[in-house]
């Protein structure tokens, strides 16, 4: 063995290119069709479609096709409440999938389905190939679960991430992916598309973002240089294309199929009916003559909890009106007084046991609960649930969190009008507008993923001996 095969021995041996397709259910839609093929040619890839688009029966589809050329077992990774839907999804299609909880493997199941908690039962050696539906969890560069999964991943030759929100507000966060497919690590992205700035240039950003903010109410007009900038990283004014021709090279986006050319057809969604409601607190906060913008979240969780009855009892109004609703909160108090004064409701928290959540999950789809309650840290996320056309949500930070809750209901396949109900106080203000930025960042970002999926470039990693070996004279 010479130096160089000893150092790729060492790395990620993922493979460079998959193959050719071996089968296609009929059930899929053309565009469908089109991104599972070049899925599976890549070998390992990205898909990031919208909500709705089918993205489990493709990654189905990918698994069935590695297990029809290696005769392997492959691993799908889902959030908690989307295991169960996964399986049922297979039978449709004609594809054999097993779920376990316990690292089980059957004699004769070859596609493994499992959620990430599960993750640490599995033994990466028993398999030929990973998939992570809803691979936003990535995000987190410094997070247990981007680690654990990536380190899982690392010596599987077939890899494949779905999410329909890649990098809700930080393009920083495409690193995470791009390691866990085994292509740039997060360092090296930073390193050749990145530039850091010092405390001067941070500052100097913020006060640009502040002011394109004040120029701009709908953010329609935010300059290049702050929608580049994010945190203490900024993208390099002269990179800017080569980044995401870069990204295009491992992933492809889709909000709806004519972005890759094909006729929408049914994909069409309907009308969301979005209202914003400001609720003026009964009295100020203390010590103040009027309700002013919360600052921080240490002020922000004070106005949540002082308004707590007030916001609650709003919500239990909207939904009153006998048909199927989801309401999302962030906070277990929330959680706990709205289960109480909606008649029926039910509420999935951190504390329900995971059989019992997803019972509760399937009997809102079935149409047995009316009204579920829940956070979208635990729900938000792979639920398919088109016959409830009412969606009510509290402000919130977190972009992907609400853009996720929201497509639960209104996506591809939903029949009639959603109304999206957002419940504020006053107070929130700031939560709002913070909330726009981050959506006008993401719409950034998908346009430029669609715009350069022609241009692809490949960056491959090198790993190049700069000094020659001295080997002692003894030897």
């Amino acid at each position: 063995m010479n130096y160089q095969d000893f150092i790729h021995r060492k790395t990620q041996v993922g493979a460079d290119e998959g193959f050719s397709p071996i089968w296609m259910p009929p059930q899929l839609y053309p565009f469908q069709e089109a991104l599972t093929e070049w899925a599976i040619r890549k070998g390992r890839a990205a898909i990031f479609a919208d909500c709705g688009l089918g993205k489990t029966p493709m990654q189905l589809t990918w698994a069935e096709n590695v297990v029809r050329k290696t005769n392997g077992r492959v691993l799908i990774l889902t959030p908690l409440a989307v295991g169960a839907q996964t399986v049922r999804e297979g039978e449709k299609f004609g594809i054999d999938c097993y779920q376990s909880r316990d690292g089980k493997l059957p004699d004769g199941k070859k596609i493994i389905v499992t959620n990430y908690e599960q993750l640490h039962r599995f033994d990466p050696g028993d398999f030929r190939a990973a998939v992570c539906d809803e691979s936003s969890i990535l995000k987190h560069y410094t997070g247990a679960t981007q680690k654990q999964v990536t380190r899982f991943m690392s010596k599987l030759p077939y890899r494949l991430l779905c999410t329909a929100t890649a990098a809700p507000n930080d393009y920083v966060e495409l690193g995470t992916s791009s390691e866990a497919l085994g292509w740039l690590s997060h360092s090296e992205m930073l390193t050749r598309f990145f530039r850091q700035l010092d405390d001067k240039g941070q500052k100097k950003e913020r006060r640009l973002r502040q002011e394109s903010v004040k120029a701009s109410k709908h953010f329609a007009r935010l300059s290049f240089r702050v929608h580049q900038s994010i945190g203490q990283w900024r993208l390099k004014f002269h990179a800017e294309e080569h980044f995401w021709r870069w990204v295009c090279s491992w992933a492809r986006a889709c909000r709806k199929p004519s972005d890759l050319g094909f006729e929408n057809g049914a994909f069409d969604l309907p009308e969301l009916k979005q209202y914003t409601h400001t609720i003026k607190p009964q009295k100020p906060p203390e010590g103040y003559l009027f309700t002013v913008p919360a600052f921080g979240l240490k002020e922000e969780r004070q106005e949540r909890n002082r308004t707590l009855e007030q916001r609650c009892q709003f919500v239990a109004e909207l939904v009153d009106h006998g048909s199927p609703a989801v309401v999302w909160c962030h906070r277990n108090n929330e959680g706990d007084l709205l289960e109480e004064i909606i008649p029926g409701a039910k509420q999935v928290a951190g504390k329900t046991p995971d059989d019992e959540k997803e019972a509760r999950y399937q009997a809102f789809s079935d149409g047995e609960l009316r009204v579920i309650i829940i956070k979208p840290k635990i729900g938000a996320w792979g639920l398919n649930w088109q016959h409830c056309a009412h969606v009510v949500t509290f402000a919130s930070h977190s972009y992907e969190q609400f853009y996720q809750s929201v497509r639960r209901c209104w996506r591809f396949g939903q029949k009639r009008p959603v109304r999206l109900d957002i419940v504020a106080t006053e107070g929130e203000k700031r939560v709002i507008d913070n909330m726009l930025r981050k959506q006008e960042i993401a719409e950034v970002m998908f346009d430029k993923l669609v715009r350069n999926m022609n241009d692809a470039e490949t960056i491959k990693v090198k790993n190049t001996a700069t000094k020659q070996m001295e080997v002692p004279a003894w030897l």
